[in-house]
């Protein structure tokens, strides 16, 4: 029987602020080894009993999606855009009905892409025992043995001792708790961590639907009826779906089930749900101490140093318990016991309008990505990098002129009805309101400096006449 893999790939990216952000949350970053969170993922559900892997986003993260997964060699059997976040219940409804024009027997394993499992081969003997349950028509969830009193995570309540990778019955899920909640949990020994992974056929899921949230399921159904293709993607309707619920599955459908399963299996399992995680999966020195990137600790204890620029060197001196990460345009330094409360620090930063709340340093578009390295009162730097063979749109701007200075490959630029090549150390001068464009004929990455002068330099005074990504008027890009 088919089992597909269902990745989640959505998310605010507020609890690791500053590196993860609404604009580029932590599953496509280098959290922990040389892979992101989302590949990761990918690779862990693909080869053996894994079909290829459906993928739940959003348009802001299509391209990186796809980007990342082309990086692996993985080819997905489909990418459904979503039109805004709804939580998981729709996400994995429109999967199942996805995959139901397919295969209406088929199996689908849902999880999010922001998840650590270092043990592999433990996490497939588990997805094993779940495959059996799910045949037979059971809902499968998966818990992880707690290995301490965690606040951040969702439980799962146990008649008894948890039997490791069997499929056995729960009583009921439990809220995030409290430390002395926890604390009574984790002495008890029938509690198992929610991993927010699920196991199913996808007709006993849409029959769950059905029956528990029908208001979802027609909505969806819509969403999904209505869907159409844009460059290899599937856009849902957006009318039905802005009408749905933003619901859990656990809330809609699994709560209310009576045909539900848990396999609990311990294979090195965290969600990476704050700094204090970060921490603990990360290689540690002598004092527990982790450090990454241009990051340097004098007589620190149970401490986290990160610094994700090059060019800042972060130092902490005589620290404990301390999380500090540096980026370049901001930096976060917490108590460790602190973790959870980051999302109070994005919180204050979007009341206050401070772009760092939801902007990342780098901007990622579908050519490739730039940043800002100077802005200042009618003008701004940028470093712009273009992937090979990749274009930006024919454009123009109302407000201001843009010098660019080709620093890596060679640029082909349109400027007007001119088009010429810019080699490494060459600049062009595109005066305003000029029709231009920007590609990289080459095998690779292209890189230049843009200067912008003007009197307005936002990303949306833009005029787009071409676009081989299909953006509208203002889309930035």
């Amino acid at each position: 029987m088919a089992l597909t893999p269902v990745l989640l790939c959505g998310g605010s990216g507020t609890r690791l602020w500053p590196l993860s952000r609404k604009s580029y949350p932590k599953q496509f970053s280098r959290l922990v080894g040389d892979q992101s969170l989302f590949q990761a993922s990918a690779e862990r559900l693909s080869g053996g009993p894994f079909d290829r892997p459906l993928v739940l986003t959003n348009s802001d993260f299509r391209f990186i999606v796809t980007e990342q997964l082309a990086e692996l060699g993985i080819d997905p059997g489909a990418i459904l855009i979503e039109p805004e976040g709804r939580n998981t219940a729709p996400a994995i409804l429109a999967a199942a009905l996805h995959l139901r024009e397919q295969d209406p027997d088929g199996l689908m394993l849902v999880a999010p892409s922001d998840h650590v499992i270092s043990d592999r081969a433990a996490f497939h003997k588990a997805v094993e025992a779940g495959v059996q349950a799910a045949e037979r028509g059971d809902l499968v969830t998966f818990g992880i043995t707690p290995t301490h009193a965690e606040t951040g995570y969702g439980y799962l309540e146990l008649d008894g001792p948890p039997r490791p990778d069997c499929a056995q019955p729960f009583r009921k899920f439990v809220e995030k708790p409290d430390r002395a909640t926890a604390e009574k949990m984790l002495a008890a020994g029938n509690y198992l961590w929610n991993a927010g992974i699920f196991l199913f056929s996808v007709k006993s899921i849409v029959e769950a639907f059905e029956r528990h949230a029908a208001d979802i399921h027609d909505g969806v159904s819509a969403a999904v009826a209505g869907a159409r293709p844009d460059l290899g993607f599937l856009r849902l309707a957006p009318e039905p779906w802005q009408a749905l619920r933003d619901i859990s599955i656990d809330y809609a459908v699994m709560e209310p089930a009576d045909n539900l399963a848990v396999v609990p299996f311990s294979a090195g399992w965290t969600d990476l749900g704050g700094w204090d995680a970060v921490h603990r999966e990360s290689p540690r020195q002598e004092g527990n101490v982790a450090t990454s990137g241009p990051a340097t600790a004098i007589d620190c204890a149970n401490t986290l140093l990160r610094s994700e620029s090059d060019g800042l060197e972060l130092v902490g001196i005589g620290l404990e318990n301390i999380i500090a990460v540096a980026m370049p345009d901001a930096v976060l330094v917490a108590d460790m016991s602190r973790a959870q409360d980051v999302k109070q620090a994005v919180a204050a930063l979007k009341a206050k309008q401070a772009a760092q709340a939801v902007c990342f340093p780098k901007d990622h578009r579908p050519w490739g990505w730039f940043e800002s390295l100077v802005v200042g009162q009618r003008f701004q730097v940028k470093r712009i990098v273009v992937h090979p063979g990749a274009s930006l749109s024919l454009q123009s701007h109302h407000h201001r002129a843009e010098h660019w200075i080709v620093v890596e490959g060679t640029a082909r630029v349109t400027i007007g009805e001119e088009v010429k090549l810019v080699s490494e150390n060459q600049s062009v001068y595109i005066p305003l309101g000029t029709v231009h464009r920007m590609e990289n004929p080459g095998k690779v990455p292209m890189v230049l400096i843009e200067v912008q002068t003007g009197s307005y330099l936002g990303e949306d005074d833009i005029i787009r006449y071409e676009d081989v990504y299909s953006r509208g008027q203002g889309a930035k890009g």
